[in-house]
């Protein structure tokens, strides 16, 4: 039924991308769009002292190719509500299936064992806007999840439903969409914030948003997943659940617009600490290592997991734009929703093509580096896994990453991405890589 329900949402969205999507309702009340994201990748062969479960193959692996479909619905309801649902088709693989790489490569691509297209919910949630007393209005445009509507300058926004919480927290100008900028997935978010999220990159939850002119304060509280990377959603909320909270202040220099963004992160699961894996295993209970590497659901609450983050990026000039995040965790309870990141550091520019005279061209360069904690270095040394990473031994060294991409316009809402990325010490190993990833991406916006 999975892949019957697969091959017609494919058909649907050819049918649509083979003309414009339009809205007929005249009074405007819906919004559609939808979008298609195909990713090819591959990579070199690279030294390796030694492999372990979850490591990158080193012989060159064969071209991995992943891709998304999603349909963007809105609909405005009484003043200031809006509901947007997102059905969303995802198939494909990442490369070595997804692991062996902390900072992995695509941010399209997530570690599901069946790569055969599937059909799901990616977004369901109500919107209610919420006019502050003596605000002045301005005009929001119709765009994705968001209907063309006059919305308050001073608003509260309370969004309630399932969506991905990177919908909301740590937006970045030039870092955030691996559907039109960097593809790594450090890259897309501060590495250092275990955001929660099931397999896919959903959750659900609320999100409360103060929004002014020149700043905004935002809280959520989501669920998390029941296992490791797991599908299924916690819905004992009282003994598992995520809080973000994050400030954003807009500003100017020289006349030049920037942003910047504090996040800080709470999160209480079935997640264990690393050092308790270690010591339970040194008897032969290995009934830890398997809740930490994903495989077992062992019901005992009391995880917690905080951290904090940077991010901010800034206009240099009509065509160049540069960005910075910086993001921490405690590292002694283990990764539960994202990436096997403790700790990282992310730069990198934008250049829009205006002076090759390619206006609708950009390109960026970025650098990453990536770290774990003592605790996470103890327990990958000692030959265990995470879900992610897990080389069976572990000569530490911080994971490094390179990335440039050129994406260019083919035509009217179509576009092509050549990129490369150089990771050095992949999952922190000095025994193995450097890794030499191509990837070419194919991306529509209708």
């Amino acid at each position: 039924m999975k892949k019957s329900l697969s091959f017609v949402f494919i058909i649907i969205t050819s049918k649509l991308i083979a003309q414009p999507v339009t809205v007929k309702d005249s009074s405007n009340n819906w919004s559609t769009h939808l979008q298609l994201t195909v990713v090819s990748q591959n990579y070199s062969s690279f030294k390796a002292a030694y492999s372990g479960v979850n490591s990158l193959p080193d012989s060159a692996g064969v071209n991995a190719v992943s891709m998304t479909t999603t349909l963007y619905l809105g609909r405005k309801l009484w003043k200031g509500a809006a509901f947007y649902f997102n059905p969303e088709i995802a198939g494909g693989k990442g490369i070595g299936g997804a692991k062996g790489i902390a900072g992995f490569p695509n941010g399209e691509t997530f570690r599901i064992g069946d790569p055969s297209p599937a059909l799901y919910t990616a977004r369901a949630y109500l919107q209610q806007m919420i006019a502050l007393k003596g605000s002045t209005y301005i005009n929001q445009e119709d765009d994705v999840n968001q209907v063309a509507v006059k919305i308050p300058a001073s608003r509260i926004v309370i969004s309630a439903g399932k969506f991905a919480i990177s919908d909301f927290f740590d937006d970045n100008k030039y870092s955030h969409d691996p559907r039109t900028q960097f593809l790594n997935w450090s890259l897309m978010s501060n590495g250092g914030w275990d955001y929660p999220a099931n397999t896919r990159g959903y959750t659900v939850g609320l999100v409360t948003e103060l929004i002014k002119p020149t700043w905004a304060l935002r809280l959520s509280a989501v669920q998390v997943p029941t296992m490791a990377n797991g599908q299924e959603l916690d819905d004992k909320i009282f003994k598992a659940l995520s809080e973000t909270i994050e400030v954003e202040k807009s500003y100017s220099i020289n006349k030049r617009p920037g942003t910047v963004r504090l996040l800080a992160f709470h999160t209480v699961s079935q997640a264990p600490s690393y050092q308790a894996a270690i010591d339970s295993a040194s008897i032969g209970n290995n009934t830890l290592l398997n809740v930490i590497d994903g495989t077992y659901e062992w019901k005992k609450y009391g995880g917690v997991k905080y951290g904090f983050g940077i991010n901010a990026n800034q206009d240099l000039s009509d065509n160049v734009g540069v960005f910075l995040r910086a993001s921490w965790n405690d590292g002694k309870t283990a990764t539960w929703a994202f990436t096997e990141i403790d700790n990282s550091i992310s730069a990198g520019v934008n250049i829009i093509g205006t002076k090759w005279k390619r206006k609708d061209d950009n390109m960026g360069i970025a650098f990453v580096s990536n770290g774990i904690s003592k605790d996470h270095q103890t327990f990958l040394k000692a030959g265990y896994n995470g879900f992610i990473i897990g080389d069976g031994n572990l000569n530490y060294g911080r994971e490094s990453i390179a990335e440039v991409f050129y994406q260019a316009k083919l035509f009217d809402k179509y576009y092509l991405t050549g990129d490369y990325q150089f990771i050095n010490n992949p999952a922190y190993n000095k025994d193995r890589g450097p890794v030499n990833v191509f990837s070419l991406r194919f991306h529509v916006m209708l």
